[in-house]
């Protein structure tokens, strides 16, 4: 038997925001980042309309790209003392993300951070509060997801906390919130989003359900990423909807070691003076997974299938998964993402020599790679990985080389 899992409840199109003056409660908190949703007064728009609703609003801001444990207990206890019944998490992937592991230790307050990354090992939420989530970057879709991504600073490992009792009650996906991303960004996030559901539609957990979406949301993306990131407003909004549907399909279909290097790498190098980008670290390591994956020929033929819905042509199953990572490339390019690790820069846009320098990612190479193996995403990639094969598909993303194994 297997399970599909969504909000209860997902309003959607312009001004789906006013669906928080319906809500029911006496007290809300609203959880942000940096400021952009206060920048652009969406964060007045939602008190306003809480109160509106009867209940006392509390904010807690700040909440800082790739959360940290610290911030989440902070917040936790923010929640413990004013007892909230709907937890608001507005913003893109942190703020959410963030959200939902305060969530966890609010309802359990005993609960520790190794508890929560115990996958599907949660126990039953919502004895406190409600959880609404509405996502203004159209990419990690955490809006929707079963997911939250917080990061331990001290190890400098992106831990995935994984549990269908994290997937929000509502999500709102007001497209008028993305229209307001930088450009870096919305190439980001978007290529997050093509990611995720490429590795939905390849998992091994992957179901008439969730096919479905992950298709058709490719399909989309392919067609509007790029004109998103020119400028096009139209093409903004629905890839607003398609990053959403593409987080409907690998919440429930799960993803694969895409993800799992991404996670840990991302902060690995941190003592260099950056991070990468979770966004960009999927979109350079998903040609180099994808090769390595359709060594395997039934997960070969389902990329080929991902290359028809893209209609990019080919006659044979070999000839369309070249196809199709021709494209993905082709799209890195076109959103100014780098290949490789070797070329990435600490701002993320391609460069000769990029941060992260040969001999220390060496060095860091097999404790990187044996992470990456015990990440929650690896158990559902289509083709099974050990520590060498892991070693060696790290180093063509390093040096951008072909995947001959």
């Amino acid at each position: 038997m297997a399970r599909f899992t969504l909000p209860r409840d997902l309003y959607h199109g312009k001004g789906a925001l006013s669906a928080l003056k319906t809500f029911e409660g006496k007290r809300a908190i609203v959880c942000v980042g940096g400021g952009s949703m206060k920048k652009f007064g969406f964060l007045d728009k939602a008190v306003e309309y809480l109160k509106e609703a009867g209940m006392e609003v509390k904010l807690f801001e700040g909440i800082e790209p790739d959360p940290s444990v610290e911030t989440v207990m902070r917040g936790a206890e923010v929640m413990l003392e004013f007892e909230p019944d709907w937890i608001i998490a507005m913003g893109g992937g942190s703020p959410i993300d963030a959200a939902k592991a305060m969530w966890i230790k609010y309802e359990y307050p005993e609960t520790t951070f190794e508890d929560m990354c115990k996958v599907f090992g949660l126990p039953k939420l919502r004895k406190k509060a409600h959880f609404c989530a509405v996502s203004s970057t159209s990419g990690t879709a955490t809006e929707v997801t079963a997911f939250s991504i917080i990061t331990d600073y001290k190890k400098g490992i992106k831990y995935p906390i994984a549990d269908f009792e994290i997937t929000p009650d509502v999500a709102i996906v007001d497209p008028d919130l993305a229209e307001t991303m930088p450009k870096k960004l919305v190439a980001h996030t978007g290529m997050d989003a093509m990611t995720h559901s490429i590795e939905a539609y390849v998992s091994t957990a992957n179901c008439d359900y969730s096919d479905a979406l992950a298709l058709y949301s490719i399909r989309m993306i392919k067609q509007d990423l790029v004109d998103s990131y020119n400028g096009d407003m139209v093409k903004r909004d629905r890839m607003h909807n398609a990053q959403c549907l593409a987080g409907m399909a690998f919440s429930n279909a799960l993803l694969g070691i895409v993800h799992s290097m991404a996670h840990k790498t991302g902060a690995a190098f941190a003592d260099l003076g950056a991070h990468i980008i979770h966004g960009a670290a999927n979109a350079m390591y998903l040609p180099k997974v994808i090769a390595f994956n359709a060594k395997d020929e039934t997960t070969a033929k389902r990329y080929a299938v991902i290359a028809d819905y893209m209609e990019l042509g080919g006659k044979t199953v070999a000839d369309k998964v070249k196809l199709l990572i021709k494209e993905l490339r082709k799209m890195n390019d076109a959103l100014a993402i780098p290949h490789c690790i070797k070329n990435y820069g600490a701002d993320s846009y391609p460069t000769e020599n990029g941060f992260v320098p040969e001999d220390v990612f060496l060095k860091r190479l097999p404790d990187i790679a044996a992470n990456a193996l015990g990440d929650a995403c690896t158990g559902s990639n289509p083709r099974k990985i050990d520590q060498a094969q892991m070693e060696k598909l790290l180093k063509c993303c390093y040096y951008d080389t072909e995947v001959d194994f």
